[in-house]
């Protein structure tokens, strides 16, 4: 095969959108900022061109001086080949889980972060299955249904911050986790059939786990305080806790504890308001059987 056919062969950046630097985000700025440069580093040590490394590696010119300067994203296996074709002892492949976390959006990061020390998470959520009970699947479905749609490697991205959260379930001592569910997503087939009856599988599996609650909301029932939107409350060992709703105090994250026992009183309500769990998962259980 010709040079020209090699490089024709290389990855560009255009094979690989979704993996920019947001530039709001100061940490995830840093981290890839450091690990563009220790690959320069190693690289220019063992006396090796940026386009002979990225050929050695899969990855176009262009693409491994912009990894090397902090303004891409390196993937996973693009550290795995760096740190094997540079020689470096595993240093470079180290690296993979703080880049991984920086694709994760801030926000998201910002509250896998909060429910990781959290010993208690409540949970109400009025139109999805929430995302600490989602499959991935499931997940996969939901952020693929979103308009303008999101392009596929940014669909794996999100399912995969997604599915990081769920670490909050293998915590050795576990949190007391709390879910509240409206009975119609529990009805939304979403991604099918199979995909569906997936889901409530993992909802009964998780809803028997000891250390969680997990109730369904009728939808023939009385009006609640959750009619406008989702809740959620993460409390913490030094008796300090944050919450969010969408319908109160614009939906930002508060600490206050006037506006806490606002958001406790609303939960609490809602929570008297739905099945009890064993009432909860016999439903669940009667869904599965209608299939």
């Amino acid at each position: 095969m010709s040079v020209d056919g090699e490089v024709r062969q290389l990855r560009t950046e255009a094979d690989e959108p979704g993996w920019e630097v947001d530039p709001d985000d100061e940490w995830g700025v840093a981290v890839v900022a450091t690990v563009g440069r220790q690959l320069k580093l190693r690289r220019e040590a063992v006396g090796m061109r940026a386009g002979d490394f990225g050929k050695a590696v899969g990855y176009g010119e262009d693409l491994v001086y912009k990894i090397e300067s902090g303004k891409r994203i390196p993937r996973p296996e693009y550290l795995d080949r760096a740190d094997e074709v540079l020689g470096a002892g595993g240093l470079l492949s180290a690296m993979k889980e703080d880049v991984a976390k920086v694709r994760y959006p801030k926000k998201v990061r910002d509250l896998a972060q909060m429910e990781a020390k959290a010993v208690e998470i409540g949970l109400y959520e009025c139109n999805i299955i929430a995302g600490l009970l989602q499959t991935p699947e499931h997940a996969r479905a939901v952020i693929k249904a979103a308009q303008p749609p999101y392009s596929l490697d940014d669909v794996e991205r999100m399912v995969a911050a997604r599915l990081a959260r769920q670490s909050v379930y293998d915590r050795d001592p576990a949190p007391s986790i709390h879910f509240v569910l409206e009975e119609a997503p529990l009805r939304r087939q979403v991604g099918g059939t199979m995909v569906w009856r997936q889901q409530l599988e993992r909802l009964l599996e998780v809803g028997w786990l000891h250390y969680v609650t997990l109730q369904v909301m009728p939808t023939n029932t009385e009006p609640h305080p959750g009619l406008d939107g989702r809740i959620e409350l993460l409390k913490f060992p030094d008796g300090t806790a944050v919450g969010r709703s969408d319908g109160a105090f614009n939906g930002r994250p508060i600490t206050d504890p006037k506006q806490l026992r606002i958001l406790e009183l609303r939960y609490g309500t809602i929570r008297a308001q739905a099945l009890s769990s064993r009432e909860s998962l016999a439903f669940i259980e009667q869904l599965l059987g209608e299939t």
